[in-house]
């Protein structure tokens, strides 16, 4: 451990959760990354305040509905949160504290900056400020330490899948993108075709996937021996990054290809109908950056520097907590 976040070790740090893994990772990550002795303070807003933008919360200490956890002093050195849920939560504790707490945050907050000394968000926000760190990516909790310990706990599991290894980490639909039965039909059968030239497959859901989508893959891939995770058991997701030769992502999910690129190996979208402004612009700067390619049906072999996005913010915020210290 270097010596900037050995003395970040000593600095305690709460992650606001509202229980959705996705933005609890990004929330986790980032505190690893800094070397903080994080708690996990689990919030579920209470009506009305869950429907009611951040700055319309009179008492945001105290909204929390069944299953939240206790929020008073002493308060932390650091908390850091994801999604627009825990912002009146992180506000309120800093000004608890008199504003000693360092307020992280993020992704774009949608509300003033003034209230977080600093802001990790993802170029595709497009979100600007002094106190903005910019990464081109979501940060994550993938770790180099993290992929050595899946590797050994996974290695025997896939040593009897011919090579190369391609690991297919499947999303599911969202707001932006349709991913039906016949979407994931017709992706089913590219990736037959890589099994017919003599690739293996694993694959992985995400809690979106669904039932019906599973079984659209299972049918048309399982019998000509791909890997699929049923659900039960560790996830292999850590397993599968460390793992494999290719990285195949379908196009819903930023924090699963940032995931991905953390590896330095080959990673192609798999594209869906539909998308947004901003999905777009992160796919864009993604394949300029040299991070992916768009899956054609055949595996592209490149390499690029691994997208370490998670200790590039923590470094810079390592330097602001030590400027604010030293005033």
């Amino acid at each position: 451990m270097s010596a900037a976040p050995a003395a970040a070790a000593a600095r305690t740090c709460w992650v606001l959760s509202n229980g959705i893994v996705g933005m609890d990772n990004q929330s986790l990550g980032l505190a690893e990354a800094l070397g903080l002795a994080v708690t996990v303070k689990t919030q579920y807003p209470r009506a009305p305040w869950k429907y009611l933008p951040p700055q319309l919360w009179p008492f945001p200490l105290a909204s929390g509905g069944p299953g939240s956890d206790a929020l008073a002093p002493p308060w932390p050195d650091v908390v850091i949160g994801t999604g627009r849920l825990n912002i009146p939560t992180a506000i309120a504790i800093k000004r608890a504290s008199g504003g000693r707490v360092f307020n992280i945050r993020i992704q774009h907050p949608h509300v003033s900056f003034k209230h977080f000394d600093a802001i990790v968000a993802p170029s595709h926000d497009r979100c600007r400020g002094p106190q903005v760190i910019e990464t081109l990516g979501a940060v994550n909790r993938v770790s180099e330490a993290g992929l050595r310990q899946a590797r050994a706990r996974w290695e025997q599991v896939f040593a009897g899948l011919p090579r190369p290894l391609v690991a297919v980490l499947l999303g599911g639909p969202n707001k932006a993108y349709r991913f039906d039965a016949g979407v994931a039909q017709a992706m089913a059968e590219r990736l037959a075709a890589l099994q017919a030239v003599g690739a293996g497959l694993a694959l992985t859901p995400s809690r979106r996937t669904g039932a019906v989508l599973e079984e659209v893959f299972r049918k048309r891939l399982c019998p000509g021996g791909a890997w699929f995770w049923d659900g039960e058991g560790d996830n292999p997701y850590f397993g599968l990054l460390a793992l494999a030769d290719h990285i195949l992502v379908t196009a819903d999910s930023v924090n699963m290809v940032s995931e991905a690129c953390y590896t330095g190996k080959p990673v192609q979208v798999l594209e869906l109908p539909g998308g947004s402004a901003k999905f777009s612009r992160f796919h864009d700067a993604m394949r300029e950056g040299g991070y992916t390619r768009t899956f054609r049906g055949l595996l592209d072999t490149w390499t690029y520097p691994p997208l370490r996005e998670a200790e590039r913010a923590a470094q810079e915020i390592l330097r602001r907590m030590a400027a604010r210290q030293s005033r």
